[in-house]
């Protein structure tokens, strides 16, 4: 996702991504406050649906659709930002899914699929952005959020390969924003607790799956699950992607020009 200031203040910005769920939110949240918005998507119509969505409320945006992971990828997500908007100002990293399973039944390719999507990603995104943000010096704060996982802050069982690249999250955050200080970036993370999607909702049914990039995954989780979250959190709930989205923005606000190299757990206090 990628959002870019016309000035140091709240308006003005350009240039983001994602095209449903937490990322859908993301993206309007910040075109509500002035970002132009490059969209992404796995599939073309969500993303679509989303820059309608931004245009019909008067934003500008842009789909950039397809797989994170693809060869090339980063670049033309990049270059869609800079040819539509003219500048690279705000990235957020979000895109990804889980493929759980116990360690001694996880194959390569689950490992491989998982870390490619929530780590080499990002890093390649960001290896893209470099040139265009070291060649254009700005006079306000760029800003990154790299969204990281609780999973990626203290395990969790079964997810191994999930909580794994998580954490490489972190680490690349704090990384990045040693390294990109110098061009007046800040670099963040935000680790999200239960956030209630798609992918999370409570369901009875063993038969609730998403297909991605060609691999049917279940998704969901039981409502016993869900009663015990409701039961012991100190919220009493999941949070909302409205929630996971104000944490996003607040990293991305001139307020938060001297944060840098963070990671927030946006969990309620769950753990």
């Amino acid at each position: 996702m990628y959002a870019h200031h016309g000035n140091p203040g709240r308006q003005g910005r350009r240039r983001l991504r994602l095209g449903r769920g937490i990322g859908r939110e993301f993206a309007l949240k910040l075109a509500a406050e002035g970002a132009h918005v490059v969209v992404n998507d796995l599939d073309k119509e969500p993303a679509e649906e989303t820059v309608a969505d931004i245009v019909a409320a008067g934003g500008r945006a842009v789909a950039c659709a397809g797989s994170v992971t693809e060869e090339g990828f980063a670049e033309r997500f990049v270059n869609t930002a800079i040819d539509s908007f003219g500048g690279l100002d705000i990235i957020v990293n979000n895109a990804g899914y889980t493929w759980d399973t116990v360690i001694q039944k996880m194959t390569d390719e689950q490992w491989d699929a998982i870390l490619d999507v929530h780590l080499k990603a990002p890093f390649r995104i960001l290896r893209a952005a470099q040139p265009f943000i070291k060649a254009n010096p700005t006079s306000y704060h760029r800003k990154v959020v790299n969204v990281s996982s609780v999973s990626g802050v203290f395990g969790n069982p079964g997810q191994a390969n999930y909580s794994s690249a998580k954490a490489g999250v972190i680490g690349l955050t704090k990384t990045l924003a040693k390294e990109w200080g110098r061009y007046k970036v800040n670099v963040n993370g935000v680790a999200f607790g239960f956030i209630l999607t798609r992918m999370t909702e409570a369901t009875a049914a063993d038969e609730a799956f998403v297909e991605i990039e060609g691999r049917k995954l279940k998704v969901g989780v039981s409502p016993q699950i869900m009663e015990a979250v409701e039961r012991t959190h100190p919220f009493g709930r999941p949070g909302t992607p409205g929630e996971a989205a104000g944490a996003v923005y607040m990293l991305c606000t001139p307020e938060a020009d001297y944060v840098s190299g963070q990671v927030i757990n946006v969990d309620g206090a769950s753990r």
